[in-house]
């Protein structure tokens, strides 16, 4: 062996697995946040499950104090605090939803609301933690997304492919698990579009990853359209557009977008053609016949759009276009771009009303309150909603409270003194609305103060219109930023957050922890690493120096660290707690009824004590314990919970019906009281079918033969 050959014989190993730890360490991060975001889907759900939501609030809590608490033994004293004043007016945010439960029309609902915000906004400063302790990593953040992306897109997919198994007793032929909800899934896809376009046009990364890419799109076009969602047909729209404006890798992610939405569309188009696929209270046996064929053409969608990735990789790697060719291919994506909205002018123009004619028709049909849209995929050319009527229900309530409004959650319960249908919506589809409605004007203004701070510090960070102010000047120049791996990853996390906002506007997606924590994540990472000082936080030579370096501040940490961590600690147990209580309460009084029915009185008793402790401000507990109390015979008891009840609660119609009922039964004071009683439920539910019943018997007790209308109340 030669001298040369032994010398470099240890000089190659090092060179070779220092990029491997460095790749190991980020596909395990990319697998980490992939699984969080899916389990937080999968668990979550809808949000509508108190128990499963739960868990999801006090995982993230939990994990949030977590790494807050070593990135402030970690992290300069220079860094200042992640998130800076967008972190400042969310927790605000958090503070005016906990005080809503002081006015609220519903407070338990009010507490369990403000328990989804603290949530939100400790997933939001876990992010922005993350990024100045690994900002290295945000490429791994972006790759996560858009597997847990295509982890529930994918599952979405099979419980149409295999119904028999993962979706027996569904009705409709709209995508909607694993959230329950057609328009979660679809905005899911949509959010999946984006990483995804990224992955496939990046010019950095494994050359793996931009292949998968493309298969990973097609299945997000295809859940999106079987989804029949329009308002994530529109996100993803502007989401494309945006990405196209913003990031300089137009002719990689052109070609993944020809490819993918010419094979997605082409299993779109069969399935809108197959009657058992698209039409409503199919029996099992054909949809899983369809099913089965829907699956084909799935797997032969992956395999052609695998060879079409690395055939385009391939290509582009033999003979890359000059710099010539991407720029006009470039500028001419971004004509195409431009006239589309020419184009649908034109179409309107060209159409038997007009351009004028027809913008006015659709604004009427968009704003009709009795608008029905069926769930079929004609739904995708609609205009009609019902989210007119949401949004008129949300505004007169918001009018009676404007400045504060009336509870966090409250819309579900005041909503039922303007409604017009028998339709059971806890939410008004749309943050605006909703947030007027629940927490006023305040609530709103924080909700501006939120969105502005993130948008400065958004905006400083990725520059996405290249936008400098000049010394010495007062106005604004472009000059031509570089565009970094990293700063068309920031940019990307932008159009991600964006997404999200405009479907906010339209739905309830704020509600649902799957879709939020997406943009929790990208918002708190931009927010983090916008405020990140200069430089590194520590100089290490190597990933195994960092390692030690970081492992060394934390054991010797000075005491205000020390001190500062722990607190952080602690009031990270204390909110996990506190957002445990209301789920808590219901178990125990689930528990106790179960108890009662085998016999167990004793134990039922104490069940609800234990649940009146854990959420005194939820009435449920109450109820329990007055059909104990009437079941023992303890009449007068009965009756003082539910007036019990009624003081905690007055604006719910459900503690005066309650009342009501037990009053016009045998162990009742009688009708007369009841009728007393059925007067404030009669005022904030005047639609109620039982609230109506109850009266017209009260009424006929005290007037025998006298006749009494159906509908004593009409709505305001």
């Amino acid at each position: 062996m030669s001298a040369h050959a032994a010398s470099a014989r240890p000089t190659r190993g090092p060179a070779i697995a220092v990029p491997l730890a460095r790749v190991s360490a980020g596909a395990w991060m990319t697998i980490f946040v992939g699984a969080t975001l899916a389990a937080a889907a999968f668990v979550a759900g809808g949000g509508l499950a108190l128990g499963r939501l739960t868990t999801v609030e006090v995982s993230l809590t939990l994990l949030a104090g977590l790494v807050c608490a070593v990135g402030l033994l970690v992290l300069p004293a220079r860094a200042g605090l992640p998130g800076g004043s967008s972190l400042a007016w969310f927790g605000l945010l958090v503070v005016w939803t906990a005080l809503s439960v002081q006015w609220s029309v519903q407070p338990d609902t009010s507490w369990q609301e403000a328990g989804l915000t603290l949530s939100y906004a400790a997933s939001f400063a876990l992010a922005a933690t993350l990024a100045r302790l690994m900002p290295q990593r945000w490429g791994s953040v972006l790759g996560g997304i858009a597997l847990g992306g295509v982890i529930v897109c994918a599952y979405a997919l099979l419980t149409k492919v295999d119904p028999a198994h993962l979706d027996a007793n569904d009705t409709y032929a709209r995508l909607r698990a694993p959230y329950n909800y057609w328009n979660a899934i679809g905005l899911n896809a949509a959010m999946t579009v984006v990483p995804c376009l990224w992955l496939g046009a990046r010019r950095t990364g494994s050359a793996v990853t931009r292949v998968l890419a493309y298969p990973a799109l097609g299945l997000a076009l295809v859940t999106l359209m079987l989804a029949y969602s329009r308002g994530a047909l529109l996100v993803l729209g502007i989401e494309c557009a945006a990405w196209f404006i913003f990031v300089p890798l137009r002719l990689r992610a052109a070609a993944l977008c020809a490819a993918a939405g010419v094979a997605a569309g082409g299993v779109v188009a069969w399935d809108f053609s197959q009657a058992t696929l698209t039409g409503n209270n199919v029996d099992l046996s054909q949809r899983t016949a369809s099913g089965l064929q829907l699956g084909i053409l799935l797997i032969a969608m992956i395999v052609v759009l695998l060879l079409a990735g690395m055939a385009i990789g391939f290509i582009t790697a033999r003979r890359p276009p000059s710099a010539h060719t991407r720029r006009r291919a470039g500028i001419a994506i971004l004509l195409a771009l431009a006239l589309v909205p020419v184009a649908v002018v034109g179409a309107l123009a060209a159409s038997h009303r007009g351009l004028f004619g027809t913008i006015h028709h659709d604004l009427h049909t968009l704003t009709n309150a009795n608008a029905v849209v069926p769930n079929t995929p004609g739904r995708l050319t609609a205009v009609a909603s019902v989210r007119a009527r949401y949004w008129s229900e949300a505004l007169k309530a918001w009018k009676l409270h404007p400045v504060i409004g009336n509870g966090a959650g409250g819309y579900g319960t005041v909503r039922l003194r303007f409604r017009t249908d028998s339709l059971n919506v806890q939410q008004a589809h749309g943050y605006v609305v909703q947030t007027l409605c629940d927490l006023g004007i305040v609530g709103m203004v924080i909700s501006l103060g939120i969105a502005g701070a993130w948008l400065l510090a958004a905006g400083r960070l990725a520059r996405p219109l290249g936008l400098v102010r000049r010394r010495r000047l007062r106005f604004m120049r472009r000059r031509e930023e570089p565009f970094t791996a990293e700063r068309v990853g920031q940019l990307t996390m932008i159009v991600v957050v964006l997404g999200f906002a405009v479907h906010s506007l339209i739905d309830w997606t704020w509600f649902i922890p799957g879709d939020a924590l997406v943009a929790m994540l990208c918002a708190g990472w931009l927010a983090g690493a916008a405020g990140r000082p200069r430089g590194p936080a520590w100089a290490p030579a190597d990933q195994a120096s960092a390692r030690r370096l970081s492992l060394d501040a934390v054991l010797h940490a000075k005491a205000p660290r020390q001190a500062a961590a722990l607190v952080v600690l602690v009031v990270a147990l204390l909110a996990a707690w506190t957002e445990w209580q209301p789920d808590r309460s219901a178990d125990a009084a689930s528990a106790a009824g179960i108890a009662f029915t085998q016999g167990r009185t004793a134990q039922a008793l104490a069940d609800l004590r234990h649940a009146r402790s854990e959420d005194p401000l939820s009435s449920l507990p109450l109820w329990y314990l007055s059909a104990i109390q009437q079941a023992e015979g303890h009449n007068a008891a009965a009756r003082a919970s539910l007036q019990q009840a009624v003081r905690l609660q007055p604006s719910n119609p459900a503690t005066w019906t309650e009342l009501a009922e037990f009053d016009l039964g045998s162990a009742g004071t009688g009708p007369a009281t009841a009728i007393q009683e059925l007067g404030p439920a009669l005022f904030l539910n005047p639609l109620s079918p039982e609230v109506v019943d109850d009266f017209v018997t009260a009424y006929r007790a005290l007037h025998p033969g006298q006749t009494v209308t159906t509908s004593p109340v009409t709505p305001p």
